[in-house]
């Protein structure tokens, strides 16, 4: 995993040259969260298909 100043030096390598710091932001945003969804599959912090429409929709496994 890099490090915080070597996340936002890659992101602000792929912004374009117009990108305003509000795309810079969300950028940031969005990196952050698939670390972390990256980051709970590794552990095991998941769930199938069938298990979030029965947690959601109530539905019957």
């Amino acid at each position: 995993m890099q490090n915080v100043k070597q996340m936002v030096h890659d992101i602000a390598d792929h912004l374009p040259e117009m990108a305003t710091i509000d795309d810079a932001i969300y950028a940031l945003y969005i990196r952050q969260k698939l670390e972390k969804g990256l980051s709970d599959l590794d552990e095991g912090r998941s769930y199938s298909q069938e298990e979030v429409e029965q947690r959601l929709l109530g539905k019957p496994a």
